[in-house]
């Protein structure tokens, strides 16, 4: 189960309160104040972590309550203080304020973390207010409330590279012969309703990431059908590599294809459009295959490679594209 979007309720531990307390011991007529300070509050924490690839975990369980702070007692005794709650998230998870709809923060990379609820500090005890003219101090302090917010966790798929395409253009087949994954393959659109990811082997040195993108249809920066459920994962995709069917079964034409989600790409963000694109036909055993690699160079001024994941024609070369294309990026920010 692939969970994307979820709204969870945390709630941080309150912090202990002060102790009010004197010294009682035999043969000390006048015993000073010793009322230790009460403990911390637990903090709620998101932690990004490689190899958590789904918010399915908070779907199922919404809220999220800290431990309070013990209070403090006598004899300078502090309360103690109870432990942070860490939840794991997906690396590429927004954590959001759904009050105001502000990004907390963009859990980018693994290991980043935020402190969603912060926890109540405890209180202090009378200890700490003995002075010079104030020899019995009555004065304690409470502890502070935990934080308590609604949030909400998003996810965007962070991947080198992205497969987009028409549903039926072939990225989930592609996916599953270049990686280890398995996504559901069938002969009928939208198979596709959720990213999958799977890590492509260059050789034993080289890798990258690879993202079969739900498909999209035409409206989609409207937010039709998928529409910006594909759109929003696209924005995380380091390079494209876009699929173009020679005989869509729906009987459309594929420059159309093409073109049409070229459009949405571009209405939904100018950049998108000025991503790096590597255009594929696949299924390049069908009849007029060659045809549509000609028409789609003549219409985009761009290389056209040709594959078939049914056959394994002209994987190893896009393998190459790939990874030349991702080096030319990280050359190109590095500078």
């Amino acid at each position: 189960m692939f969970v994307d979007r979820v709204e969870v309720d945390v709630q941080a531990g309150n912090g202990g309160d002060g102790c009010l307390s004197f010294r009682r011991e035999k043969y000390v007529p006048k015993g000073g104040p010793d009322g230790g300070d009460g403990g911390n509050g637990g903090s709620i924490i998101f932690e990004a972590q490689a190899g958590v690839n789904s918010l399915v975990m908070l779907a199922h369980k919404k809220q999220w309550r800290a431990e309070n702070g013990a209070h403090g007692s006598g004899a300078n005794k502090h309360g103690r203080s109870a432990k942070d709650i860490v939840i794991p998230v997906p690396v590429g998870t927004l954590v959001i304020d759904s009050a105001n709809m502000l990004v907390i923060k963009d859990l980018k990379t693994p290991g980043d973390r935020v402190v969603a609820a912060q926890g109540g500090q405890g209180g202090k005890g009378n200890q700490n207010f003995k002075s010079s003219t104030n020899q019995a101090p009555r004065q304690t302090t409470p502890g502070q409330p935990g934080e308590k917010k609604r949030l909400i966790l998003e996810l965007k798929v962070i991947a080198d590279v992205g497969l987009i395409g028409k549903p039926n253009a072939g990225k989930s087949t592609l996916l599953s012969r270049l990686t280890r994954a398995k996504p559901e393959i069938a002969d009928y659109p939208f198979t596709t309703k959720f990213p999958n990811l799977g890590i492509v082997y260059v050789d034993p040195d080289r890798s990258f990431v690879l993202a079969d993108i739900p498909g999209l249809i035409e409206g989609a920066h409207r937010g039709v059908g998928l529409g910006h459920d594909f759109l929003k994962h696209i924005e995380r995709s380091g390079i494209l590599v876009h699929l173009v069917e020679p005989c869509p079964m729906d009987g459309s034409e594929p420059l159309t294809n093409y073109r049409s989600i070229r459009h949405e790409l571009e209405q939904y963000r100018q950049e998108l459009g000025q991503r790096t694109e590597i255009l594929v036909v696949t299924k390049c055993e069908l009849n007029h295959a060659a045809e549509t690699r000609d028409q789609l160079q003549q219409e985009t001024g761009k290389h056209v490679l040709m594959i078939s994941a049914a056959t394994g024609q002209g994987l190893r070369e896009l393998i190459e594209r790939i990874w030349n294309e991702l080096h030319k990026a990280e050359a190109a920010t590095s500078h």
